[in-house]
């Protein structure tokens, strides 16, 4: 990642701040639709605290956005940039599960998609609740490397290197590698 670019942390605070305010919403309102607590929005907006990806994924649902979207940022805003390198795609590890996110995409040219790699350790789950949004969130989850399971509301599948799994994430679902090798997917995540 290079040293030009901002902490993502830092990023995502602002970056939710921004889509609150755009939204009108309060920090009550925002606690009341996405169930997190007044308090531990305020702590993230602010940068104090790191949150977990279940917590992220609440706050893009209750503002109309994708997960995704919370970790994206352009550092060149005058003159788009197709090409990406790989030392300035933004990572972001989940303090809770220890999961590694990647943003593979540039984001200064509009593109309703975007690709992503995850490192899922080891013999660990992330479970997203679903919460309503005016967008539709599609995505490909194609595993490059290990064993999973997704479960997506009462469906189970267990994806073997190689395989390719479409979604809409429409339920809860659940990630998870109960095997003790870490997985290693790339999601391709499409906002309609």
């Amino acid at each position: 990642m290079s040293d030009q670019q901002p902490d993502i942390n830092q990023h995502i605070a602002q970056h939710i701040r921004e889509l609150r305010l755009a939204k009108g919403y309060s920090l009550d309102q925002l606690a009341a639709r996405s169930g997190v607590s007044r308090s531990s929005i305020s702590l993230i907006e602010r940068a104090a605290t790191s949150p977990t990806a279940v917590i992220l994924e609440k706050l893009a649902a209750a503002l109309d956005v994708s997960l995704a979207s919370l970790f994206v940022f352009d550092t060149s805003a005058n003159q788009p940039k197709p090409l990406l390198r790989y030392e300035q795609q933004s990572q972001w590890r989940d303090p809770a599960s220890g999961y590694l996110r990647r943003n593979l995409s540039s984001v200064s040219v509009a593109s309703p998609m975007q690709l992503v790699e995850v490192t899922f350790p080891a013999h660990t789950q992330v479970a997203y609740d679903f919460v309503p949004r005016e967008v539709k969130v599609y995505q490909q989850i194609w595993l490059l490397h290990g064993q999973m399971q997704i479960h997506l509301g009462e469906q189970s599948y267990t994806l073997q290197q190689g395989d390719c799994l479409s979604i809409q994430l429409n339920q809860p679902i659940i990630f998870q590698n109960s095997t003790t090798d870490e997985a290693r997917y790339l999601v391709a995540v499409c906002e309609v």
